[in-house]
C-alpha cells in the first residue's frame, strides 16, 4: 500500500517524532497503522473522543464519509467491505457514539463482515463519566469482537491483532481507545513493513473430497447453492458444475455470481421464481457452498427433497449441519474443494449426465426470473402494481447497477426484479432483520463500486428511519436511484398479523409526501402513480446525475407480498 506524503517513515522503521509529518500520539499510531494494514474507507460521526483518530486515518490517506448518525456509518462500512474485497471502518465518539452504531455493528457481526470500529472509550480513571459504558460487553452482545489498546508500547501491536482477527477470521472488531491512552506520546515505535499476508486456506481432507466426489457422481439431478462464503469461487464451482452436470443457485447474499450462466436458477428461498423453487425441490442432490443452509435459503426445508442427499462445505466446523441435518459435512475453502472435486471426478471417469440439456436451458431462460412470470396487474388509479413498477425499472436502469435493498414486505419485488450483473452488484444487509438499513447500504456499496449506479429499494417506513443520511447522499453527489414502495405502512405486520383495522392503527400512517421532503434535502424526485410517470425518471437519468433521484412510489396493495408467508414462519 502507497502511504501518502504526510507520513515519511519507511515501513518497518522506527519512527521518531522529529516532524509534525509522523504520528506524535496513540491516535495518530492506530490510524497510521491501519492505513499501512489496508483499510479502504473510514465512515464516522466525529466527536472529541474519535476526532484525533479519524483525522490522523484521512492524513494517512483513507478516504472518509462523514455520516449524519453512527448507525448510518456503521452500515455504510459494512456495505462498502462487502462489495468492495476491503475493512471498512466504523470512527465513534465514546458512550453515546458506540450505542448509536450498535445495530449496524450488530448486522456487521452477524454477517461476518470483517470491519473494524475504531471507537474511543473513557479513560480508566473516568469512573463518574456521564459516556462511560461496558464498551466491550456491548460489542459482544451482538456478536462483535471486544478489542482495545492497552498502551502505548502495545499500540502497534493491539492494533495488528484487531486488523488480523477481522480478515483472517471474517469477524466486526470493536477496538476501543481510551482517551487518556490516545493522547500519549510516541517515539521510536516500529509500525508493520507491509500488509498482512493473506490466512492460509483450509483445505478438505482427501477422505472428505472422495465422499463428496461419488455422491456427485451418483446423483442424477444435483443442485449446487452457493452463498456468500462462495462468492470468490465462481469459476471453480462452475467448473464443478459443468463437469458434473449441476444446476447453480445462489443465497440472497450472494445473489449475481452466476449471472449470464445458462445453467443458474437465480437465489434460492423465498426470492425463487415457482420454476426455481420446483426443481431445487426436485434435486436428488443439494451440495452447499459457503452456504448456511438457513430457513431463508431453504424455505425452512421445503427446498430440500424427501429423498435428497445433503452436503454442506465451509470454512468452519461449527457451521457444518448447525442449520439442519446433512449427509456430508466438508471442512475446507469452497475454490479449493471445487476443484479438487473435479480432479478427482476425472480421475473416476465421470461422464456428465445431471440436469445440463437444451430443454433445461430453455426453461431456465423462459421461467428461473420472476420478471418473466405473469401476473395480474393490481395497479389502480392512483397507485402501481410493485411488480409492474419493478420490471419496468429493470428495464429502463442501465444495467450496470449496484442494487442495495431494505426489509419490509416490498423487498422480494427489488431483491427478485431487478437484475445485477455480478455478486458486486447486489447487496444484502439482512442478517438482523432490521428496518431502515437500505439507505446506509447504497452509500456504502456506492463508495465501493463509483463506476455503477447505486439503486436503492426500500419502503416508506424503512426509508423515513433513515432519511436523514439522504443530506449525505446529496453532500457526496452520489448518483443514487432510490425507489420508494410507498404503502403508508409497515407492510410486512399489516399483511400478517389476522387483526381488526383498529388494531392496525399502530403500523399504518398517514400518506407521507416523500417527494416533496427529498426536493427540501436536494435531491431530484417524482411521484410515480403508474407507468407513464416513469418518463420522468428516464429524462434524469438522460442528464447529468449530479444529485440523486428519489421515486416516490405509490404502490397498490399485494396482499402480503409472496415470500412474507414464508418469512414470518421463522418469527
Amino acid at each position: 500500500m502507497t502511504i501518502t506524503a504526510n507520513w515519511a517513515a519507511e515501513a518497518g522503521q522506527s519512527i521518531s517524532a522529529t516532524t509534525r509529518a509522523e504520528p506524535r500520539n496513540v491516535s495518530e499510531l492506530v490510524g497510521f497503522t491501519l492505513a499501512r494494514l489496508g483499510v479502504g474507507h473510514v465512515f464516522g460521526v466525529v466527536g472529541s473522543g474519535n476526532f484525533a483518530v479519524t483525522n490522523a486515518l484521512r492524513a494517512a490517506g483513507v478516504p472518509y464519509t462523514a455520516a449524519r448518525h453512527e448507525g448510518g456509518a456503521a452500515t455504510m462500512a459494512d456495505a462498502y467491505g462487502r462489495m468492495s474485497g476491503k475493512v471498512g471502518v466504523v470512527s465513534t465518539h465514546q458512550g453515546c457514539g458506540l450505542s448509536n452504531a450498535i445495530t449496524g455493528i450488530g448486522e456487521a457481526a452477524k454477517s461476518r463482515t470483517a470491519m473494524i470500529v475504531v471507537t474511543a472509550d473513557t479513560a480508566a480513571s473516568a469512573v463518574r463519566s456521564n459516556f462511560r459504558i461496558d464498551q466491550d460487553g456491548l460489542a459482544r452482545s451482538v456478536g462483535a469482537v471486544a478489542e482495545r489498546v492497552h498502551s502505548v508500547d502495545s499500540a502497534v501491536a493491539d492494533t495488528v491483532r484487531a486488523y488480523r482477527k477481522a480478515v483472517n477470521e471474517r469477524r466486526t472488531v470493536v477496538l476501543s481507545l481510551p482517551t487518556d491512552i490516545q493522547a500519549a506520546a510516541v517515539s521510536g515505535v516500529v509500525i508493520p513493513r507491509e500488509q498482512l499476508p493473506p490466512a492460509q486456506k483450509v483445505v478438505a481432507s482427501d477422505g472428505a473430497v472422495g465422499q463428496l466426489a461419488e455422491l456427485i457422481r451418483s446423483a442424477r439431478r444435483p443442485v449446487f447453492v452457493v452463498g456468500r462464503g462462495g462468492r470468490g469461487a465462481r469459476a471453480e464451482v462452475s467448473a464443478l458444475a459443468e463437469a458434473s452436470g449441476a444446476l447453480l443457485a445462489t443465497s440472497a447474499v450472494a445473489h449475481g455470481l452466476f449471472h449470464g450462466e445458462p445453467y443458474s436458477l437465480g437465489i434460492s428461498g423465498g426470492f425463487s421464481s415457482p420454476f426455481t423453487a420446483r426443481t431445487i425441490a426436485d434435486a436428488d442432490l443439494i451440495v452447499a457452498w459457503g452456504c448456511a443452509l438457513n430457513m431463508w435459503t431453504m424455505r425452512h426445508g421445503s427446498l430440500i427433497g424427501p429423498g435428497a442427499k445433503v452436503v454442506q462445505v465451509d470454512l468452519e466446523d461449527s457451521a457444518l449441519g448447525a442449520n439442519r441435518a446433512i449427509d456430508l459435512g466438508v471442512l475446507g475453502d469452497v475454490a479449493e474443494t471445487a476443484k479438487a472435486v473435479v480432479g478427482r471426478l476425472h480421475d473416476m471417469g465421470h461422464s456428465v449426465t445431471g440436469l445440463r440439456t437444451g430443454v433445461m436451458a430453455q426453461q431456465i431462460a423462459a421461467h428461473a426470473r420472476w420478471n418473466s412470470e405473469v401476473t395480474e396487474d393490481l395497479s389502480t388509479e392512483d397507485s402501481i402494481d410493485p411488480r409492474v413498477l419493478s420490471r419496468e425499472l429493470d428495464r429502463i436502469l442501465p444495467a450496470q447497477r449496484i442494487v442495495a435493498v431494505d426489509s419490509g414486505n416490498f423487498m422480494g419485488y427489488p431483491s427478485a426484479y431487478l437484475s445485477v450483473p455480478d455478486e458486486f452488484g447486489f447487496c444484502f444487509t439482512q442478517a438482523f432483520q432490521a428496518i431502515g438499513l437500505g439507505l446506509y447500504t447504497a452509500i456504502g456499496a456506492a463508495k465501493a463500486r463509483p463506476d455503477r449506479l447505486p439503486v436503492l429499494g426500500a419502503g416508506d417506513g424503512g426509508f423515513l428511519m433513515s432519511i436523514s443520511e439522504l443530506e449525505t447522499v446529496v453532500r457526496e453527489r452520489i448518483p443514487l436511484v432510490a425507489i420508494v414502495y410507498n404503502d403508508s405502512s409497515y407492510g410486512a405486520e399489516v399483511h400478517h398479523f389476522d387483526a381488526s383495522d383498529k388494531d392496525l392503527e399502530v403500523v399504518k400512517f398517514p400518506m407521507t409526501d416523500i417527494a416533496a421532503i427529498a426536493r427540501g434535502y436536494g435531491a431530484s424526485a417524482v411521484t410515480v402513480r403508474s407507468v407513464a410517470d416513469l418518463e420522468a425518471v428516464k429524462s434524469w437519468l438522460d442528464g447529468p446525475r449530479t444529485n440523486p433521484l428519489v421515486i416516490d412510489a405509490r404502490i397498490a396493495s399485494d396482499g402480503g407480498s409472496w415470500w412474507l408467508a414464508e418469512a414470518f414462519k421463522g418469527h
